[in-house]
């Protein structure tokens, strides 16, 4: 009789338990559509683990909870979107915190006070208006089968600045690159708007991450400026001998911010779920996909890092910084300076 028994209350503590074990988010509806300048591939994992976390919501973007753009095509779009008083989607996961500021100061942002800000080792809005959910690492790259390290910069510095390399230096185009406009605010803030002219003199090619690669895989290029997440990315995937060089005078980490847009002013007016996503994102479990889509955790005391990089609380300790302030309320004459000292090439 008292097998019977203690069967039936594990059976009866087996059913109780079991609905909280298999309720992954199943309380959160509706529609959100999610604006971002992740990876593609990054996008399509987080795409299945969302769906799966959150089996009752709907993707707002046929079948996709993502819309990827570029960072500077993403803030033409919603500056459009904005003159009609509603955006066309109910998160950000785009650019850094300098347009978060922007953002925030128009009054498009939700704010939200997550649990999870006690975890994070970068800076955030202490009123919950934006949080890091993904840190990009800006660094020097080379192909070490042409070139060994005695022969190339060590220091961003140097990079601009040494003659030798003239001609043969690659850059991002911080006119619509925010990671590389993040750079450049940094290190024109270190050095002076005189780094761009040493830019401008060293006949720096402006140009995508992928030419530029390409480029160090011919010999066309000896050292270019790019995130430490495309070598990473092309060594694991592609076999490259390309490296990362981690400049001496500071790497640039670049924490991409999560936003939630006002309720009023989103797509979906989904506040709830917009929360769930973001307390999701940043956990433990959320934060694996940011690494292996090779870019650094925001959370502290994360041993996994992206394949093939460094550790990133070492990385904190060479962070060069970037003064977000300076970036979003001076962001035209940073690039106006940008412009008149180096050669940008026309969209055709």
């Amino acid at each position: 009789m008292k097998k019977i028994v203690s069967l039936v209350l594990c059976i009866a503590m087996l059913l109780c338990v079991a609905p909280a074990a298999l309720a992954v988010n199943e309380d959160v509806t509706g529609t959100v559509m999610i604006y971002t300048s992740m990876y593609q591939f990054v996008i399509d994992m987080m795409d299945e683990a969302l769906k799966a976390e959150f089996p009752n919501l709907t993707p707002g973007n046929d079948g996709s909870f993502f819309f990827y753009g570029g960072t500077g095509s993403l803030q033409t779009k919603l500056a459009g979107e904005m003159e009609t008083g509603t955006l066309g989607c109910d998160m950000m996961l785009v650019a850094e915190p300098a347009y978060s500021l922007e953002l925030k100061e128009g009054g498009w942002l939700h704010a939200y006070e997550t649990e999870a800000a006690q975890n994070l080792r970068f800076d955030y809005d202490k009123e919950g208006y934006w949080y890091p959910v993904r840190v990009c690492n800006m660094v020097l790259a080379y192909n070490p089968e042409l070139k060994t390290p005695d022969q190339l910069p060590k220091t961003f510095k140097e990079f601009a600045e040494d003659t030798s390399l003239k001609g043969r230096i690659s850059m991002g185009n911080p006119l619509s690159s925010g990671t590389t406009m993040a750079a450049v605010a940094s290190l024109s803030d270190k050095y002076g708007y005189e780094y761009f002219t040493a830019l401008g003199n060293n006949d720096v090619m402006i140009e995508s991450g992928s030419t530029a690669l390409a480029k160090l895989q011919t010999g066309e290029c000896d050292v270019i400026m790019i995130l430490e997440e495309s070598v990473l990315k092309e060594r694991k995937e592609n076999g490259s001998k390309i490296a990362c060089i981690y400049p001496d005078d500071g790497v640039i980490l670049i924490p991409s911010t999560v936003m939630t847009v006002a309720e009023d002013r989103s797509a979906n007016l989904n506040i709830e779920a917009c929360e769930a996503i973001t307390d999701y994102l940043l956990s433990a479990e959320g934060q694996k996909f940011m690494v292996e889509g090779y870019m650094h955790s925001v959370l502290k005391g994360f041993s996994e890092i992206p394949f093939d990089s460094v550790d990133t609380d070492g990385l904190i300790e060479k962070d060069m910084g970037v003064d977000w302030v300076r970036c979003y309320t001076m962001r035209d004459e940073i690039r106006t300076k940008f412009q008149e000292a180096v050669t940008i090439p026309e969209k055709k």
